[in-house]
């Protein structure tokens, strides 16, 4: 089913028909978060395996009979969190001795970001050694789809300063407000700061700011770490960009976004005739043409992940994951009956 979200009565009507599934919804509710909060979207094709209410780990298993198909490599590069403790990757399952959802990689490969049975948020080595928590969640939010924020020092910079961005953002729901949230990787334990994409003072005086609430399914990427995110109430997608001189864009109807490695692309989802396609476009402001990945889909393809190459989008369907080149040059192709949220390890 799709649903309009963004106010507390429906939070709290979903919160009581059940849990928080990692799915999609239609262009009457691009840009949420299902993740986010209870009573985010819940599809009538969603599978378990994402963020739910009360810290709830909802197990994935293939369909009676049928054997489940892993389909992650060391290879292909392709993980799976499932919200229960083991990740599949590297063609097995990883136990992290607690629950993990919505797992991401930090650019390097060497750590991954999720959210625990506690609703913390916590830093692992790829075998779930060595956790550390980031940042603790302080009660009565629900906290999800962190995504790794890095840019190195530029050449000019001094030696002996710190990169650009070394954080994790994320999204926070509190009340039926939701909010994007930062926290510098070297703050262990401490307290995340607010995220306000803006537009810079020194630019349009005229220029409207961006809205401040309802954001959400964050995406950082590019030499810059530049963010890609989702607005709820608006249904549209927003590049925040804050390497040198603030600067927030609008990219348009949508939601689920995913920027590709080098930044220069986006991949993001949009309902068409009953379904959840995947759609791409560049990230230049002077190219907006869009280009359906999936113009056949009879099933919906939702969260989206770029290979670390950049040429493969892996996506989440109701049956599993299916990955399709970039270019569009082919048809979506299902990879594994594994049902979560599908990330790439670079």
């Amino acid at each position: 089913m799709r649903n309009r979200f963004g106010t507390a009565a429906a939070i709290a009507l979903m919160t009581t028909v059940g849990a928080v599934l990692l799915s999609a919804c239609g262009p009457e509710n691009s840009g949420s978060d299902p993740t986010a909060a209870p009573g985010g979207n819940v599809s009538a094709t969603s599978s378990p395996g994402g963020t739910a209410p009360g810290g709830t780990a909802r197990p994935s298993s293939p369909a009676p009979g049928a054997k489940e198909v892993n389909g992650t490599s060391a290879a292909n590069h392709l993980t799976i969190s499932t919200g229960t403790r083991t990740v599949a990757m590297n063609g097995t399952t990883v136990d992290f001795g607690t629950a993990v959802r919505d797992l991401a990689w930090s650019p390097d490969g060497k750590r991954a970001a999720f959210v625990n049975g506690d609703g913390d948020l916590v830093v692992a080595g790829p075998d779930g050694s060595g956790k550390v928590t980031l940042a603790r969640n302080p009660g009565g939010e629900t906290w999800s789809h962190p995504t790794w924020q890095h840019a190195a020092k530029s050449p000019g910079d001094l030696p002996e300063s710190a990169d650009r961005f070394d954080a994790v953002v994320f999204s926070a729901a509190k009340g039926g407000v939701l909010r994007l949230e930062k926290i510098a990787t070297k703050n262990v334990g401490g307290t995340p700061e607010v995220l306000t994409p803006h537009n810079s003072e020194g630019g349009n005086e005229n220029m409207p700011q961006p809205p401040q609430t309802g954001n959400t399914w964050s995406n950082a990427g590019g030499q810059r770490g530049e963010i890609a995110y989702a607005n709820t109430p608006a249904g549209e997608v927003y590049l925040y960009d804050d390497y040198i001189r603030p600067a927030t864009r609008d990219l348009g109807k949508g939601s689920q976004p995913a920027l590709s490695p080098d930044g220069e692309h986006i991949v993001f989802v949009r309902a068409v005739n009953g379904h959840d396609h995947l759609f791409s476009r560049s990230t230049q402001s002077d190219q907006k043409a869009e280009k359906d990945l999936t113009p056949a889909a009879t099933t919906d393809y939702t969260e989206p992940a770029w290979s670390p190459d950049g040429a493969t989008i892996a996506a989440r369907t109701p049956d599993g994951v299916s990955t399709v080149p970039a270019d569009g040059s082919a048809a979506p192709a299902p990879v594994s009956t594994v049902k979560g949220l599908p990330a790439y390890r670079p």
